[in-house]
């Protein structure tokens, strides 16, 4: 154990499944733990997400600790690190198989697909005109929130309106879509 490391102690008593001693492990390191992950992710959920992850490491491998190699703070702040590089890597990995899947072009054509695609660039130009007939706000919201993948928050961020604006923008903005392309619900 190592002298003047105030969480060794509880930490030890973690791995014996001491939850009174998880509780003062988590209440003194939340906040620094929360701090790494945001500076990493800048969202703010996904922050949350990986902390939960790293207590729930902590819970399980607390064992593993080795007090020799540093204090418990430090530990817990680079399992936090971690899990957050490696959120940004796989959030980077998605993105960049959805842009190539993207750009993919099928070498040949099989007879059969002709009409499916003919059929499928009909059905995308009656959403592109239906989309014209929203307003430019419901346009936007729709946009971010069902094109590029933005949370209804992180829509509301980016164009600084209240979370609650964004909801019924989109709201509105789905009913006129669906009653232009005649779904039935």
């Amino acid at each position: 154990m190592r002298r003047g490391d105030p969480l060794a102690e509880p930490l030890r008593r973690v791995a014996l499944g001491d939850l009174v001693a998880f509780e003062a492990v988590y209440r003194e390191l939340s906040g620094p733990v929360f701090g790494v992950a945001r500076r990493v992710l800048v969202d703010t959920a996904q922050a949350e997400e990986v902390c939960q992850e790293v207590f729930l490491e902590v819970w399980r491998a607390s064992s593993r600790h080795d007090p020799g190699l540093g204090s418990v703070a430090a530990w817990v702040c680079t399992i936090a690190h971690r899990r957050a590089v490696d959120r940004v890597r796989s959030e980077q990995a998605a993105s960049d198989r959805l842009s190539a899947a993207g750009r993919l072009e099928p070498e040949s054509t099989p007879h059969d697909a002709v009409p499916e695609q003919v059929e499928h660039r009909l059905e995308q130009e009656k959403v592109r005109r239906c989309l014209r007939r929203l307003t430019e706000e419901q346009r936007e919201a729709v946009r971010l929130t069902y094109y590029t993948g933005y949370t209804q928050r992180q829509a509301a961020d980016l164009l600084r309106v209240p979370l609650t604006t964004v909801k019924g923008r989109l709201r509105d903005g789905l009913i006129k879509l669906r009653d232009c392309l005649g779904v039935t619900v």
